[in-house]
C-alpha cells in the first residue's frame, strides 16, 4: 500500500506544484527519477547541485523537478567565480 499523500513530502510538492493535474505530475515524478539517478551515476560537483537547486526553487521547499534534471545535465553550466572572471575581459 502506498504512503497517503499528506506523509509523503515528495508526492505532497509535486501535488501542488501541479495543481494536482496527473499528466503534469507524471513529468515531475519521472524528471525527479531521471535527476536523482543521473547525480547518483555521473556524481556532478557540489556547486552545480546547489545552482540547480536554485534555479529550480519554486519558493519554500518547492521545487519544479523538469527544471532541475534540465540543469543538472546542462553541460554549458560554470562555477559563478568562472563566469565573474570571463565578464571581466
Amino acid at each position: 500500500a502506498r504512503t497517503a499523500v499528506v506523509h509523503d513530502p515528495v508526492a505532497l510538492n509535486i501535488g501542488v506544484n501541479c495543481q494536482w493535474q496527473s499528466r503534469c505530475m507524471s513529468q515531475q515524478r519521472a524528471a525527479m527519477n531521471r535527476a536523482l539517478g543521473y547525480i547518483a551515476k555521473k556524481q556532478p560537483p557540489q556547486w552545480r547541485i546547489q545552482l540547480c537547486n536554485r534555479n529550480a526553487s519554486r519558493g519554500g521547499n518547492r521545487v519544479d523537478w523538469v527544471g532541475f534534471d534540465h540543469c543538472i545535465r546542462n553541460s554549458r553550466l560554470r562555477p559563478a567565480s568562472l563566469r565573474k572572471a570571463s565578464k571581466r575581459h
